[in-house]
């Protein structure tokens, strides 16, 4: 079984660089106003949609507030298939200050 992984901003980025995908679990209102380049809000309403179209062989990063929330929410996604998914060290609180060049609003 595929265990989860949890990985600091740096590696994170190397693992977007090349082609992971990165879902952010946290509310719309606070995703909306900033968010990792890339990122997918991913909630309670819209995970069978993401389920159906993801790429569950990519890589996949999970993005919460303080990188709490993102470690049981990534198992749960490996439990649904993926091969290899990572929480995010911090999450977007640390992210935003580590990795400013890879932030949106």
């Amino acid at each position: 079984m595929t265990q989860l992984q949890c990985i600091n901003s740096n590696q994170a980025v190397e693992l977007l660089e090349n082609g992971a995908t990165i879902v952010d679990i946290r509310d719309p209102q606070s995703f909306a106003q900033g968010r990792i380049k890339g990122a997918f809000n991913l909630s309670n309403e819209n995970i069978h949609a993401f389920l159906n179209e993801a790429d569950m062989d990519k890589p996949l990063l999970v993005c919460c507030y303080h990188g709490i929330s993102s470690q049981s929410a990534g198992q749960f996604l490996i439990e649904q298939g993926f091969d290899e998914v990572y929480s995010i060290n911090n999450g977007f609180e640390g992210w935003r200050v580590e990795q400013p060049d890879h932030c949106e609003s």
